[in-house]
């Protein structure tokens, strides 16, 4: 018999039944559960609807889960959603498209429940995680952050650049960050602000994990539990195949995050923005794979400055 946790698990999916189903499975492995699982279907058919009916009856007490259908489509908007329906003092955001390696759920919680100031944690990602930067990122890393650090695994740095945490042997089971993805991550409801995502953040959601969990680092700890490890099974969709529109979403909400949350501001800060969105777009030229997309981002970043810039000042 599995524990039963005090955690509700929100799922923002949309036409990806295959990959929650996988999903589904791997978490029906683990020694722990949460107390509900809430999906958010966004979905265009009845093929989540019905894999979440068919799985209820599989799995029982053992696993509940609810589908409750989107009444608007979007990561963020989705989980906003699914938190209103929420029952349990902790709150767990799961990707659809995540594999679990065995006691992760278990550490996650023996993370957060062991540490009254933590308000957040999430899972190691294993198939992406931080790598040691070679000398140009380095050097584009340090004057981001206007200084050298002897690394930048889990930091924010500069105009709200999010570096995924780094597993190595010699760091603690716990490790504190400064910022949380919602590919698998627990929160204190407490700790939460209410919307948790702001209305800036709409369709593919760009950057709304970095500003939520900005928002609680300003009150509660942050951590990565690097024992608690998953495998992300990132699935196309159609929310990511629009190059141009992420471009200037990535444009607008790092904007956001980082003038409205990090209160970043200034001469400084613009021309660290701007520099930003250049190395980014001198990275996927010089790549020959991702070399075609190239143009539509240039695109996507020109709309996105257009968009910021038409912005009424408040």
């Amino acid at each position: 018999m599995r524990n039963i946790i005090p955690v509700s698990a929100v799922i923002a999916t949309r036409n990806r039944a295959a990959s929650l189903t996988r999903t589904f499975h791997s978490l029906a492995l683990q020694e722990v559960a949460p107390s509900e699982l809430i999906v958010v279907d966004g979905s265009q058919d009845e093929a989540t609807k019905d894999l979440v009916a068919k799985l209820s009856q599989e799995y029982g007490t053992s696993l509940p889960v609810r589908w409750i259908p989107a009444t608007v489509a979007g990561a963020a908007t989705q989980r906003n959603e699914g938190i209103t329906m929420a029952t349990q003092p902790y709150i767990w955001f799961l990707d659809d498209d995540v594999l679990f390696e065995p006691g992760c759920v278990q550490h996650l919680w023996n993370a957060i429940n062991g540490d009254p100031e933590l308000g957040g944690v999430n899972a190691m990602i294993i198939n992406q995680r931080y790598q040691p930067p070679g000398f140009v990122s380095r050097s584009m890393f340090t004057l981001m952050h206007g200084r050298r650090e002897k690394s930048f695994a889990g930091r924010i740095i500069g105009p709200a650049i999010n570096l995924l945490p780094e597993d190595r042997e010699d760091l603690p089971e716990v490790v504190p960050v400064q910022w949380l993805n919602t590919t698998c991550t627990i929160y204190r409801r407490d700790a939460l602000p209410s919307p948790p995502f702001d209305a800036i953040f709409t369709g593919y959601s760009l950057m709304e994990d970095v500003a939520l969990s900005l928002h609680v680092g300003k009150k509660w700890k942050l951590a990565n539990a690097r024992r608690a490890r998953i495998v992300h099974d990132s699935q196309p969709g159609d929310h990511k195949s629009e190059t141009r529109h992420i471009a200037k979403m990535e444009v607008v909400n790092r904007y956001y995050v980082m003038t409205n949350i990090l209160e970043t501001r200034g001469a400084l800060s613009f021309l660290r923005f701007g520099a930003w969105q250049l190395f980014q777009l001198a990275s996927i030229a010089a790549r020959s794979s991702t070399r075609r997309k190239a143009v539509p981002i240039l695109l996507g970043q020109w709309d996105g400055l257009k968009a910021i810039m038409s912005k009424p000042k408040e």
